[in-house]
């Protein structure tokens, strides 16, 4: 199976977030960037996955400005085999993020999408669900597991006092949570190889979706001392 995995470049989570000055947004100006956490575990399962032999070909996809380029060719250090960056300076509230990727994955086709249940700036915990509704799929949030077995994928998740096993159907799409595995770390070999791999970087305009504003930020302030 083709497995899609959506990832997100975020400002690294060991950073000091400092507040613009116009109370608008956070400082990103030569701020550390990188993979968000939750979408780390994706790759990782996804890797996973293939080492099984259950997957043929990983593609990533990115959604941001050209220096996202960076974290997907991280993702493909640590072996993923190509990666799709749809460029925009704009900032992607979920559902527009959810649109974006659904058009991707039908022009992909893949069995499985991947992604983390959350990204870390926003922590919205919105786009899985969405993209789900909007393909029509299966979905299973906050996995813990996952394997594959007799053309079924087998999900636990952690809920309110205990935990939840599903079975899906594919095409499908999953959300991983923290517990699901321990990411590896990038070898220097993998590093050069990454250099030569396929990235393809898309205009968000070409896609030809109409997107708007559903929010907007009136104030952002930093927390009490």
């Amino acid at each position: 199976m083709k497995i899609l995995v959506a990832v997100k470049r975020v400002i690294d989570p060991y950073v000091k977030i400092r507040v613009k000055s116009d109370n608008l947004g956070v400082e990103t100006l030569n701020v550390k960037m990188a993979m968000n956490p939750f979408d780390e575990i994706a790759v990782e399962a996804a890797l996973c996955l293939r080492e099984q032999g259950h997957a043929s070909e990983i593609t990533l996809v990115s959604i941001g400005p050209q220096s996202a380029q960076e974290t997907l060719r991280h993702g493909l250090a640590l072996g993923v085999d190509k990666a799709i960056l749809v460029q925009t300076d704009e900032h992607i509230e979920s559902l527009n993020a959810a649109k974006i990727l659904h058009k991707i994955s039908i022009d992909e086709k893949p069995s499985l999408i991947l992604m983390g249940k959350q990204a870390i700036d926003g922590d919205n915990n919105q786009t899985p669900q969405m993209l789900a509704g909007l393909l029509n799929w299966p979905q299973a949030t906050n996995a813990s597991k996952i394997s594959y077995a007799e053309q079924l994928l087998e999900v636990t998740r952690e809920i309110d006092g205990g935990l939840e096993t599903l079975k899906l159907q594919l095409p499908a799409v999953v959300s991983t949570d923290l517990r699901l595995n321990t990411p590896r770390y990038a070898s220097l070999p993998n590093i050069m190889k990454a250099k030569s791999k396929p990235l393809q970087s898309i205009a968000l305009e070409s896609l030809g979706l109409t997107l708007k504003s559903h929010l907007e930020i009136v104030k952002i302030s930093p927390p009490a001392s």
